[in-house]
């Protein structure tokens, strides 16, 4: 059993709902990274998402394009994610995801940037342009290695779909909360419900809910339908505007 894993059993026993907080690895460097996640840990952040800086980020909105942008201006790479990753691992053994899209880890090699990852103590990999059905070389190697994938549902997944994914997915299931980019406006309804309520049927795997949550009061209504939520723009706009995060995670964390 992982880390991600044991976190949600644990979590899952204690009727309690898992927070997991995302900011981008080098904004506005990787050492304010490092302080960051000691300081969101301290502030009850059950797993950290790590975002990985690309050039073509699709699936993010302005707030985390733009702090996508600042890493790569300080030469943030995938090989530099992942020697921050080992040094965290140095002082915190907080579960860690990279959230990263497909181009940095073919250009390093899948088989490589597993075993990497692995060894650096990454624990789960969520890649948003990479599906399962082309994914069958990069699950393999990461069930080889013991690394969660973590793949994405969406309003307008099928059943198909939502089959396909929880048969590929590991750790959790990240369900988009709505049709658009991170940072959108969250809507949260009988539509939510329902479709959250489909997953669960077809899965006893955990469910987190992120893309668009911004306050407490939308972490609190999110979570009464999920296992978990994410959230990932409000603090990386925090940042980029100089503000604590710390006093916002824990009031994220005291409302779920």
């Amino acid at each position: 059993m992982n880390r991600i894993e044991k976190i949600f059993k644990t979590k899952r026993a204690q009727n309690s709902k898992i927070f997991i907080p995302y900011i981008m690895s080098g904004d506005p460097s990787l050492e304010h990274t490092k302080r960051y996640v000691a300081e969101l840990e301290e502030a009850g952040a059950d797993i950290i998402e790590l975002g990985v800086p690309f050039s073509d980020p699709l699936a993010d909105g302005p707030t985390i394009q733009r702090a996508s942008e600042r890493a790569l201006a300080q030469g943030v790479t995938l090989r530099k994610c992942l020697e921050l990753v080992r040094e965290i691992r140095q002082t915190s053994q907080v579960p860690l995801i990279l959230m990263t899209y497909f181009n940095p880890v073919f250009k390093y090699g899948i088989a490589a940037f597993i075993k990497e990852a692995s060894d650096a103590g990454v624990d789960g990999v969520i890649v948003p342009d990479l599906i399962p059905d082309e994914a069958d070389e990069f699950i393999r190697a990461a069930r080889q290695r013991g690394l969660d994938t973590i793949f994405l549902l969406a309003p307008t997944s099928t059943e198909d779909r939502i089959g396909k994914v929880v048969k590929a997915a590991t750790g959790f299931i990240y369900y988009v909360s709505i049709t658009g980019i991170t940072g959108s406006k969250l809507s949260i309804g009988e539509p939510m419900k329902d479709m959250l309520a489909l997953i669960k049927n077809s899965t006893r795997k955990p469910v987190a809910v992120g893309f668009g949550i911004s306050t407490p009061e939308e972490a609190a209504a999110a979570a009464k339908m999920a296992d978990g939520i994410i959230i990932g723009s409000a603090i990386v706009r925090l940042i980029a505007e100089g503000k604590d995060i710390k006093d916002f995670a824990k009031k994220i964390k005291e409302a779920i």
